[in-house]
């Protein structure tokens, strides 16, 4: 695992945050690092899917990145006649997939696509879909009709399983998360300097919002069970069932 050392040289500079080559090489570190609980995260989600995936249905992994989810999702499900679908914008992305996968012998079929979600999804079939860390970097303006495309793919009874960074529901709230989420990264060795050059990248490029409002979404998309499984901080795991 390549170590994410993009910001760690101070740079005059700051480009907008994007997926690639330079991400992807890092970004499973990135994610252990900069992820609280990643590890367990993936364990919870493949746990749930379980439950959900039903035989010979589709499964959808929306923002695949290097495919750590797929096949998290295909070792907790078994062979159940499944298509594990990743789909991913970032053709670098879905390089480092490829490579990741051809390490792991699946028991579903697995495909992957690439895709932009600004512009919409085609889906059916699906049982399930997962979004992880993947809906705050959709445009606000898109966000609502994605959410309910893959509501509308889902079949009865399907979830979708959502990992977002969240905004406190207050100011208060806000800046004391956000502090301790810069300390946890810290812990994990980033400098101070990493930490806010990555904050300036991102800025225009990922917007969170409050988790009230992530849960309104998914109401308003037509979900008829919707439960909070994860929350630390500003991190927020969102499970709902159509």
């Amino acid at each position: 695992m390549s170590k994410d050392d993009i910001y760690r040289q101070s740079q005059a500079f700051i480009d907008d945050f994007g997926f690639g080559e330079n991400v992807a090489t890092v970004f499973d570190d990135m994610l252990e690092r900069s992820v609280p609980f990643y590890g367990e995260l993936q364990r919870m989600i493949a746990e749930m899917a379980a439950d959900f995936a039903a035989p010979d249905t589709r499964i959808y992994d929306f923002g695949c990145s290097t495919g750590t989810t797929l096949i998290g999702l295909d070792r907790a499900i078994g062979p159940r006649g499944l298509t594990l679908i990743g789909v991913d914008n970032s053709e670098e992305m879905l390089a480092k997939c490829r490579a990741k996968m051809a390490g792991y012998a699946f028991s579903n079929a697995v495909e992957l696509i690439g895709a932009d979600l600004n512009h919409g999804i085609d889906m059916g079939n699906a049982s399930l879909a997962v979004m992880i860390l993947t809906l705050q970097f959709i445009r606000p303006l898109y966000r609502d009709k994605l959410v309910k495309a893959i509501h509308d793919g889902l079949e009865e009874n399907g979830a979708l399983i959502l990992v977002e960074k969240v905004l406190g529901e207050s100011s208060l709230f806000n800046r004391a998360f956000i502090n301790y989420y810069y300390e946890f990264k810290m812990r994990n060795g980033y400098s101070g300097l990493e930490i806010a050059q990555k904050r300036e990248a991102l800025e225009n490029v990922l917007v969170p919002y409050k988790l009230a409002e992530n849960l309104e979404m998914l109401k308003l998309a037509g979900f008829r069970y919707i439960d909070v499984f994860f929350k630390w901080y500003n991190f927020v795991g969102i499970v709902a069932v159509k």
